[in-house]
């Protein structure tokens, strides 16, 4: 029998090692022009929207949705976004756009201030956001490596269509396919520890055939049901829903009840190591927490080099991102 959770509104629940999973589904109008949203904002707590009032929420943002300035320390951010787009800033002055199936990944390591923020670019029609964020703790050797991110460009991710089933392999190979290499410091960059990302759609009716992991038993795998439900392993998994399944066999996962399904695959050997956690700061003790709010109190992780909290990247629906001075353009094929 799988162990199963239901799955609400906030962050799921995850296994190391990974730390967060949320996904952030939002119904956004029509934009003002200043990359907001062209409804009135009366009845939102603004700084900390949450509530999914009208199917979006504007969540730390005031003016443009999304997440101002911000410190992270000790881990590692993975987003996938399956549509819309996310502006990036840093406080080391890089900047990206990305979105329509790109993915970020970003190690914290050492600390980095960052912004996430959503444009809201049509002024004529809806901008829907869909996209999951995910944490990737870093083992202590690691936590304080140098910040770095790698930019997943939609067209670089591998797709494995069988049949009514599409795999999106944004991390470990899946089969022989093998998507671009992670940052380098990140747990998921070393060979042995079997860490997956897998996007899975299925047709109503279709299956998929999850491969074994090469770390057999020592390695943990989870399935989160988006949407729709499906049958692994000879039990019924409706969505929204998390499954714990065995990654030392192959695993059949089939979309069930006459319907699509949407499933995201979390796998990883565990890090085992303690973890101490205190808002955006993961350490493994108090005392690393500690020095952590003593340095970004001191350094500011290199400080805010952007004239605003929020920063959006102009009008143009263009994706790029932009470090050390280079200039990297997301490929035309993807679209936008």
């Amino acid at each position: 029998m799988l162990q199963t959770v239901g799955l609400g509104q906030g962050p799921w629940p995850t296994v190391d090692p990974f730390l967060f999973c949320v996904h952030h589904l939002d119904g956004y109008p029509s934009g003002n022009g200043c990359f907001g949203p062209s409804v009135a904002l009366d009845g939102r707590e603004l700084g900390s929207d949450f509530s999914g009032r009208d199917g979006w929420s504007m969540y730390h943002g005031r003016t443009v949705p999304g997440f101002p300035q911000h410190p992270h320390r000790g881990f590692e951010t993975v987003t996938v976004v399956r549509r819309g787009l996310v502006d990036h800033a840093d406080s080391l002055g890089a900047a990206a756009r990305y979105g329509n199936g790109d993915v970020q990944w970003l190690t914290a390591g050492a600390g980095i201030v960052h912004a996430e923020m959503f444009p809201l670019l049509d002024a004529a029609a809806p901008n829907p956001l869909d996209l999951f964020q995910i944490w990737v703790n870093l083992p202590s050797v690691d936590k304080m490596a140098d910040p770095f991110f790698s930019m997943l460009w939609a067209d670089a991710l591998p797709v494995v269509a069988d049949g009514g089933a599409q795999i999106t392999v944004v991390a470990g190979a899946f089969g022989d396919r093998v998507p671009p290499p992670p940052p380098p410091s990140s747990w998921a960059h070393r060979p042995d520890t079997d860490v997956a990302i897998w996007h899975v759609r299925l047709a109503a009716g279709a299956e998929c055939d999850l491969p074994r992991a090469a770390g057999g038993e020592s390695t943990t795998r989870v399935l989160y049901v988006v949407e729709g439900a499906v049958d692994v392993a000879g039990t019924a998994v409706a969505g929204p829903a998390a499954a714990v399944v065995r990654a030392d066999r192959p695993c059949t996962v089939r979309a069930t009840g006459g319907r699509e399904a949407d499933v995201l695959v979390l796998q990883g050997r565990p890090i085992g190591e303690p973890v101490a956690q205190y808002g955006p700061f993961v350490m493994n003790d108090r005392a690393g927490i500690e020095q952590a709010f003593r340095d970004y109190q001191r350094t500011g992780f290199g400080g805010w080099p952007w004239e605003a909290d929020d920063p959006v990247h102009g009008d143009r629906p263009e994706r790029f991102a932009r470090r050390d001075g280079r200039i990297e353009v997301a490929p035309a094929a993807s679209g936008s």
